[in-house]
């Protein structure tokens, strides 16, 4: 392959070289002159609009913008010639009329620029100044700083594709608008902040401002993109606190953020914050109905001592008198890879038992055990940004505009790039304007639409025979089952005409690169793994796994559930997916941790609820989860809870879960502790502190080794750099990554079983890490949801998250700026569904299940079938979960969240048959 040679040209006098395709300004800026600039930004398309970038070129008559003009070889530029420099200062002299010196902020780039060239003040009149906007809780809108160079306009359209702000008007009246000229509060803004990121003036910028005194790098702590971020910081101490957020330019995030990321940081900092060790007073009745902001009603305050003999004290006493397995532990995905490492190895060693889970028994346990069957590996083959390399990518049972913003950012752009975008999924998400076709198929329909798409593909010659040949096995007993289930005999059932699916199945097997992405829409049913076994199945058939464009992607929920499942917070696995029931694997541990193993394979999340129900498991520590919130059927759950012996919860507020608890100790956030983190792409990211720990609280590391301690157990790690470092010896995936390496790099890739190795971004080129070394097909049949609509109850509920919130609102309930945007409860309906209740939207309903009612408002969505209604599960006032039914799927072990049977009443309203709440 021929080398591509520099562009060699040259600026001011001095030789330059360009890379191919640099433009002037870049390759300048690269060789260490700074050109004047205000349109142009990194991340951008240069639009070349504003001028002060204008170069004189020889040979020329008109001066060039540098931004978006690239160089040629032997050309001569000048920059700083007095024509350029007379130009760049108008440019900047009739900006400056435009925008008085006090709309702008102090730092802003017009302000330096016109510092940089002595522009003091402008000759020409100023415009009339629009009024500022504050109708936005995060955003201040004031356009009279406004310089129109249209930065946030790409930002909105081109880089996160969101379509809310635009040009309007012509000649002198043209002005950013939102929308059709909206206040930005009212328009359809998503809060994401890349205009205010974008914005060189301060025309748009955080509402709430305070001077930085310092910026850390860290990451955010939400969903499963894994963003890295700048936090501004303002004050020192006690007294510091974030002011502001910017996205860095990230191997996930390309600098980009959503609006949890940007602006959900004000929890770590929230007045209902716990600062000291607590001891539930003897006497108080254990419930879920306390004041979070008033704790002391329930508990006292102690000592870090008195409360660590206390909560490890009673949990050895019960080990002593019932055994081992009457103790259980949940793990965070919301820790580091260290604390997850730690917990899952305390619970083991200290408890002797491997009644060890954490959420994504909740999130995908059904897609890694498919994963873990079908392909050797739970992890996902390839990362969200290869999208740009797929001709085709079907998105199923997931909704990332609002679960993984940024992630939805990249299919948009690779949809406007060109890229076919199949959205399938029962509501019509805001990613079906992007999708080249929508698949809005009947609830519960997923594994017979999935076969009917293999059924096409067999039948019209469609598969790779090669691939399947040298790389699979199983495939003819899968191919039977498929052939039952043409489209024209499943379309009843899945309400999908099937000229529509023989047309998505031929794409995406002649692709020639598809991709496959899901979410918690194909995981939480009870056929969950069937239906991941299906989506698997599809890609083996038709070969598309192992290059770049291809693969299987199921979108992780948590910032770090990927590697708390890798570190080993799974109850029938040890780190890195070995089995408890493997002789071999138990000894490696057991010489590794230098302590005898249980060869009995633990509990999972809802086993461990039944079985604290039933009084087997009398003990439980709790690090960073919220079942009480977060499980199905809740009211089964909280009395579990509440009858424990002993519940220590570590958390950083008074939730649900710790007004159950015996002993809370304090936690530590995303924001205040040092430690990595897996992100749904596997890269292996490094956070560090921003604030300091408030008041007593400690770090989550710490805590757990001091229980450790209490239990008999000698720790002694220094800080979470020992304890990666024991944790690469765990995990032959990781043992090739080194901390010292995250401190430089900031990041790699996993798997990377030896230092020097490359990163492996797409897995399963040549072969799976299956005993066979070949992937496999599974046969699966089409099984009902566990709990049917009927006369009683006539219609589905499915729940999810929605884009200002994340997982139980525990965090992002008490990020001032997230609560604002979406203060409460609600419902979607069909606008047809709640006209035949005859309500309108917004009224207040009363959802009823055979579990519990609660009542919240309902909104018209025409993006909903007929018969259903969905729900966010974050609200503690109308918590979705006491409505869940916890049947289980059978081998992933998770509850089926997305269907169950429901009835909607206006709310005060209670039929005959009406559940007991």
């Amino acid at each position: 392959m021929s080398r591509i040679e520099p562009v060699r040209f040259e600026l001011d006098g001095r030789a330059v070289e360009a890379q191919p395709g640099e433009t002037i300004l870049v390759a300048a800026r690269r060789a260490g002159v700074d050109i004047p600039h205000l349109c142009y930004t990194d991340g951008l398309r240069a639009d070349g609009n504003c001028r002060a970038c204008v170069v004189e070129i020889d040979g020329e008559r008109v001066l060039a913008p540098s931004c978006c003009r690239a160089p040629k070889d032997g050309m001569k530029v000048r920059a700083e010639s007095a024509r350029a420099r007379a130009a760049q200062r108008m440019v900047l002299e009739l900006l400056r009329a435009e925008v008085p010196a006090a709309a702008e902020k102090p730092d802003s780039e017009l302000a330096v620029w016109c510092e940089r060239l002595g522009v003091r003040e402008s000759r020409f009149a100023p415009r009339a100044q629009p009024a500022p906007d504050r109708s936005h809780p995060a955003i201040a809108v004031d356009l009279s700083a406004c310089i129109q160079c249209t930065r946030c306009v790409r930002a909105c359209r081109e880089e996160q594709v969101n379509d809310v702000i635009g040009l309007a008007r012509r000649g002198a009246d043209t002005a950013i608008v939102f929308d059709f000229d909206d206040p930005m509060g009212t328009s359809t803004c998503v809060g994401c902040g890349e205009c205010v990121q974008a914005c060189p003036t301060g025309a748009l910028r955080p509402a709430a401002q305070a001077p930085v005194t310092r910026s850390v790098d860290s990451l955010c702590p939400y969903c499963g993109v894994g963003c890295q971020v700048t936090y501004h910081v303002a004050g020192e101490g006690a007294a510091a606190k974030i002011v502001h957020v910017e996205g860095r330019d990230g191997p996930a995030n390309a600098g980009r953020l959503c609006v949890k990321g940007r602006y959900g940081f004000g929890y770590g900092r929230n007045a209902e914050r716990l600062t000291m060790p607590l001891i539930r007073r003897p006497g108080v009745p254990k419930g879920v109905d306390l004041d979070p902001s008033n704790p002391l009603a329930a508990f006292r305050e102690a000592s870090w001592e008195e409360a660590l003999d206390f909560a490890a004290g009673g949990l050895a006493r019960i080990k002593a008198a019932h055994g081992p397995h009457a103790l259980a532990g949940f793990g965070s995905a919301k820790g580091s890879n260290e604390e997850a490492y730690l917990f899952q190895k305390l619970v083991r060693v200290g408890f002797g038992t491997h009644n060890v889970d954490h959420c994504t028994r909740l999130c995908h346990a059904s897609s890694v055990a498919a994963l873990l069957e079908g392909i050797g590996s739970g992890a996902v083959s390839n990362p969200v940004r290869d999208i740009a390399y797929a001709d085709v990518a079907i998105i199923i049972g997931a909704n990332p505009a609002a679960n993984h913003p940024v992630a939805a950012a990249f299919m948009k752009n690779a949809a406007a790039r060109g890229t076919r975008l199949v959205l399938m999924d029962p509501r019509e998400t805001p990613l079906a304007r992007h999708a080249w076709r929508f698949l809005q198929f009947r609830p519960d329909a997923d594994v017979t639409l999935l076969l009917s798409m293999a059924c096409v593909i067999i039948e019209e010659g469609l598969t790779d025979p090669a691939f399947i040949a040298e790389r699979t096995e199983g495939f003819e007993a899968f191919r039977e089952t498929a052939l039952a289930f043409p489209p024209e005999k499943t379309a009843a059932v899945t309400g999908i005409d099937a000229a529509t699916v023989r047309e998505v199945a031929r794409a995406y097997a002649r692709g020639p690169d598809s991709m496959i992405f899901w979410g918690m829409g194909i995981s939480q049913h009870v056929h969950g793994t069937d239906n991941s076994r299906c989506l698997i199945a599809l890609a083996l058939m038709t070969g598309q796994v192992g290059r770049r464009g291809t693969g299987l992607h199921p979108l992780r929920g948590q910032n770090n559930v990927q590697g708390a499942s890798d570190a080993g917070l799974i109850p029938m696995m040890f780190p890195d997916y070995q089995r408890v029931a493997d002789p071999a694997v138990r000894a490696h541990f057991e010489a590794l941790w230098q302590a005898p193993l249980s060869d009995v394979a633990g509990l999972t999340v809802v086993e461990i609820m039944d079985a604290a129900a039933a009084g087997k498991i009398r003990g439980m520590y709790i690090l960073g989860e919220n079942p009480a919130m977060s499980d199905p059927d809740l009211a089964h759950a909280r009395d579990a809870l509440a009858g424990l012996e002993h519940l220590v919860v570590q958390d950083l507020f008074l939730t649900e879960t710790a007004m159950l608890a015996d002993v809370i100790l304090p936690a530590s956030s995303l924001m205040e502790k040092t430690g990595s983190f897996t992100n749904t792409d596997r890269l292996v990211q490094l956070a560090r502190p921003v604030l300091p720990l408030p008041g007593e609280a400690r770090p989550d590391w710490w805590i757990v080794q001091e229980m450790a301690r209490r239990l008999g157990l000698a720790w002694d790690y220094a800080g979470p750099h020992e304890v990666f470092e024991e944790l690469r010896h765990a995990l032959p995936s990781y043992a090739g990554i080194s901390w010292a390496e995250l401190e430089r790099e900031g990041a790699a890739v996993a798997p990377r079983f030896k230092e020097g190795e490359p990163s492996q971004p797409v897995l399963f080129t040549d072969h799976f890490p299956t005993p066979s070394g070949r992937g496999r097909f599974v046969p699966v049949a089409p099984l009902p949801a566990a709990e049917l609509p009927d006369a009683d109850y006539p219609l589905v509920l499915i729940t999810g998250r929605v884009l200002e919130h994340w997982h139980t609102g525990s965090m992002t309930r008490r990020a001032d700026v997230l609560d604002a945007l979406e203060p409460a409860p609600w419902c979607a309906m069909h606008p047809e569904e709640l006209a035949a209740l005859g309500l309108p939207s917004g009224s207040r309903v009363r959802l009823t299940t055979r579990r519990g009612a609660i009542e919240l408002e309902a909104r018209a969505d025409p993006g909903m079938q007929r018969g259903a209604a969905f729900m966010p599960f974050c609200y503690v006032e109308a918590a979705a979960n006491l409505l869940t039914q916890p049947a289980l799927d059978p081998f992933g072990k998770i509850p089926e969240f997305k269907y169950c049977a429901l009835r909607v009443e206006a709310a005060g309203s209670m039929s005959v048959a009406s559940a007991p709440v």
